[in-house]
């Protein structure tokens, strides 16, 4: 009975995350148009100051207690990590297709095993090593056929996407750990507020006011991930990292929907080989590894 209903739960956590996954990839097709017109950091920049005033709103409107130390721990980790992560992705899919994009991401599992490994102290296996070998020649399917046309901005967009992947990898144990300490709504505020504290640090240097005929796109985009932000950690509460690591892939599906009909992005075959075997690399890790242990287990 106990087996059913933590079956059910997890049920329920895969349900709201994929809701959260195609709300963020509605999110990164608003956003690849502001990085287009306005640059990255002003899209990231304005886009973080809005979320903030959202949910600043909704969060000290509560009046809240002060967070735990461990969670201001993992809100100013996750944050400094979350900034370059948005950068260096939204700089990337302003010069590449949506799609292909997010197919490189999925490599950040695949990372986050090393990394477990390194901050948790889990050991890596063969077959984990396999599933590694698997995903990167995922990569270089996309790439190397990302190389074979004109313009060296799409190879450097491939490589940006490819560091934020990386970061997301660290992310994937960040999040799960911040999870079991601080609520969906803490979690969201803490995250704009570091973010943005981060970027503000440039913004006498390079921001600059977005024309009034972007606002609505800055609002409507800091809306999607403010959600979608909550649904991921109300789901990662309620159920383990592993189990939810699939829904992840679910964002290749919206992101070629979103390219082909905001942007007339067709999805290349390359893209899709590439993205067949970095998911197939990801399935096997995961039956063959040990997760990530909670935060109340684990040394980050």
């Amino acid at each position: 009975m106990a087996s059913a209903a933590h079956l059910d739960r997890t049920s329920v956590a895969f349900g709201v995350a994929t809701l959260g996954i195609a709300l963020f990839s509605a999110m990164d097709a608003v956003m690849k148009g502001l990085s287009i017109a306005i640059g990255a950091y002003n899209a990231v920049f304005w886009r973080m100051l809005v979320g903030l005033a959202l949910s600043s709103l909704l969060y000290l409107t509560r009046r809240p207690p002060r967070p735990s130390r461990e969670a201001a721990r993992f809100h100013i980790i996750r944050g400094v990590v979350g900034s370059v992560m948005a950068l260096t992705f939204f700089w990337g899919i302003a010069r590449l297709p949506l799609a292909e994009a997010v197919a490189l991401t999925f490599i950040a599992p695949l990372l986050s095993l090393y990394l477990a490994a390194v901050f948790l102290k889990e050991p890596v296996g063969r077959q984990a090593v396999l599933a590694s070998v698997i995903g990167f020649a995922g990569v270089l399917v996309i790439v190397g056929a990302r190389a074979g046309t004109p313009g060296d901005r799409d190879l450097w967009g491939a490589a940006s996407v490819l560091v934020s992947a990386m970061l997301y990898a660290y992310n994937i144990i960040l999040m799960r750990q911040q999870a079991l300490v601080a609520k969906p709504l803490e979690i969201a505020f803490y995250q704009y507020l570091v973010i943005g504290g981060v970027l503000a640090l440039a913004a006498p240097f390079i921001a600059v006011l977005p024309p009034a005929g972007q606002w609505p796109n800055l609002v409507f985009a800091a809306l999607l991930a403010l959600v979608s932000l909550m649904l991921l950690a109300w789901s990662y509460a309620r159920a383990e990292a592993h189990r939810l690591a699939a829904v992840e892939y679910t964002a290749l599906l919206w992101a070629a929907l979103f390219g082909l009909v905001i942007f007339g992005e067709e999805v290349a075959v390359p893209t899709l080989l590439g993205a067949a075997l970095i998911v197939a690399g990801c399935i096997l890790a995961a039956r063959t590894t040990s997760h990530p242990a909670p935060a109340a287990e684990a040394a980050l």
